[in-house]
């Protein structure tokens, strides 16, 4: 490309988009790359700002920005996502379906350390729905070395940066502790909140049970419902140190290998995850679930729903960023709990 003045831009080829901007009327591109500078143009221009011109000059070894943006967006799309027509040197991947969201987050960190390029996306390991915007890839300056899509190509591997898995988990078997809620001595509020929190994922409770605070009916109840095929056995409540708190053996004598009994994040630090020979999850809630907008549920119920394994590495470092704010109004997942990993 090479640099003109405006005046002297009739009968040359744009190299670029150009934006312009009118308050509260439009920010678009006023000329697209390509487009062909009339004598009727140039008071456009100069109205918007534009003295000068990059007009294009294709070089052997070098790609416009449009061209380059895509190869980057190559990088990362995957099965589930589509890309928006490229736009002022930029790509957009927007979600097909309700799921999973997930970043390779050290190969993205690893290109977003090459000069002239980036990548930029939303939190890994969050919730998406149909429609919403995944990421958006784009390069520096106008023009590039093709060299450098290359290194960056090299560096990302086979495989894409991102993932959209859709939900797969369908049924639940919930056990509700606590014997004043058994007795009927108090309402049940736990409940209510989960049938909630696990409708938006498409995953229906269909076994329930009140077994009190009763140990062996708690481990019973849960190897009924595995027996009964659910694909998820959730027990809410009875996960502290209090004698009458027994949530956490029940869930031991399952069988199910425990993950982690314990998780760095507040609220939710007496959170319980294992897994059944099968990959079955059993998951232990503590109290804090039932009133706090968001707990350490709210971080590993995505991964659940699709059904991808949450590891101990994982849990642990959910600390980082596992702080909640308590603001008064409480706007989560779009505030920084649990963003930190």
């Amino acid at each position: 490309m090479k640099l003109i003045d405006t005046q002297q831009a009739v009968g040359h080829v744009l190299c670029h988009d150009l934006t312009q901007i009118i308050p509260g009327v439009t920010k678009d591109a006023r000329f697209r790359k390509g487009h062909v500078v009339t004598q009727e143009d140039i008071p456009v221009l100069l109205s918007m700002g534009k003295e000068h011109l990059y007009v294009w000059e294709k070089q052997p070894g070098t790609l416009h920005e449009n061209e380059a943006a895509d190869r980057l967006r190559a990088l990362c799309q995957n099965e589930h996502m589509h890309a928006t027509p490229v736009k002022e040197g930029k790509v957009e991947l927007i979600a097909d379906i309700d799921g999973l969201f997930q970043v390779d987050v050290a190969r993205l960190e690893a290109l977003n350390g090459q000069d002239e390029l980036m990548i930029a996306t939303r939190h890994t390991n969050t919730a998406v729905h149909r429609g919403d915007k995944l990421a958006g890839t784009r390069i520096i300056p106008l023009v590039i070395e093709e060299n450098k899509l290359k290194e960056a190509e090299a560096l990302a591997g086979p495989t894409p940066l991102l993932s959209l898995t859709p939900w797969k988990l369908k049924t639940c078997g919930l056990i509700t502790t606590g014997s004043e809620v058994s007795k009927g001595l108090i309402q049940d509020s736990f409940t209510p909140v989960i049938i909630q929190k696990l409708a938006a994922y498409g995953i229906e409770v269909t076994e329930h049970c009140l077994p009190g605070d009763d140990m062996a009916a708690i481990t019973a109840a849960a190897l009924d419902f595995k027996a009964k095929g659910v694909d998820l056995v959730l027990c809410t409540g009875g996960m502290s140190v209090d004698p009458d708190d027994r949530t956490p053996g029940a869930i031991k004598d399952t069988g199910a290998d425990i993950v982690s009994y314990g998780a760095p994040v507040l609220p939710g630090a007496m959170f319980l995850l294992g897994y059944f020979a099968d990959g079955t999850p059993i998951l232990g809630l503590p109290g804090c679930v039932m009133y706090a907008k968001a707990t350490v549920f709210d971080l590993v119920l995505p991964r659940i729903a699709a059904g991808v394994r949450v590891t101990r590495k994982d849990l642990k470092a959910m600390g980082h960023g596992g702080l909640c704010l308590g603001c008064p109004e409480c706007h989560y997942p779009i505030c920084p709990f649990g963003k930190g990993y």
